[in-house]
């Protein structure tokens, strides 16, 4: 019994110890805000329609220039359930162009930037 509190104890400190030394290191993000939002039309054969956005990219705390990030939906569908689903995107300096696809039963009844990867530093 008292060997595995030992370890158990050995466990949390090596826990510990390694979150103490992650807090201690700056971590960044760039800043990212969306706009220029649109839903196209319908798109024959299928009739779907696509999702467009234009994501504007502040990477000046960053020490790369490349980097990836999450939209979050809220896909609303005329003949079943509203889901939400996320969709990974690569950001680049300054701006990137964004689409999803949708079928033409579907429509976005919300969007968020959902995650935001941590970048180097610039020092």
């Amino acid at each position: 019994m008292n060997r595995a509190r030992m370890i158990g104890l050995l466990a949390c400190g090596i826990g510990l110890a390694g979150a103490a030394h992650a807090a201690g290191e700056a971590v960044c993000r760039p800043a990212l805000a969306v706009s220029d939002v649109k839903f196209s039309t319908m798109q024959p054969p299928a009739m779907g329609r696509t999702w467009t956005a234009v994501v504007s990219v502040d990477a000046s705390r960053c020490a790369t220039t490349v980097g990836h990030f999450e939209i979050g939906f809220s896909r609303l569908k005329e003949n079943g359930p509203e889901i939400d689903f996320r969709e990974q995107f690569a950001w680049q300096t300054s701006a990137v162009n964004v689409s999803v696809d949708f079928w033409a039963d579907e429509a976005v009844e919300s969007y968020w930037l959902n995650t935001i990867a941590a970048c180097p530093c610039r020092r």
